[in-house]
């Protein structure tokens, strides 16, 4: 099992930056898949971004050559830069960790609006 912890959500205007964090526990950390995912109002829950093990990433259409996704081992931390945001981003973002079952974090709030 594994507890994701999700930080550095806000209120951003259209255009500006942002970038979340999700502190794992555990020490296997650096062989767990790892990924972002986002939840609007009345929308399902949908994939950002994610990264392997081996530092491969995926990323949604609506967010590529604008989001970023890392992971540093050492920290037991993964990461989304978000740039150029956009209103419609506007959403609860959560961290997951894919350990045989997916387990998620407990969302950070990104709204954009200027």
């Amino acid at each position: 099992q594994v507890q994701l912890v999700e930080s550095g959500g806000g209120l951003v205007q259209p255009g500006g930056s942002l970038r979340l964090s999700c502190a794992a526990s555990g020490s296997i950390f650096s062989i767990i898949p790892m990924g972002w995912y986002r939840q609007a109002p009345g929308n399902q829950r949908e994939l950002v971004a994610r990264i392997t093990a081996a530092f491969s990433t995926d990323y949604a259409d609506s967010v590529k050559g604008r989001f970023t996704i890392s992971r540093d081992n050492a920290k037991n931390t993964v990461y989304l830069q978000m740039s150029e945001l956009k209103p419609e981003d506007t959403a609860v973002y959560y961290c997951t960790a894919d350990l045989g079952a997916r387990f998620w974090g407990q969302g950070t709030q990104v709204t954009v609006s200027s």
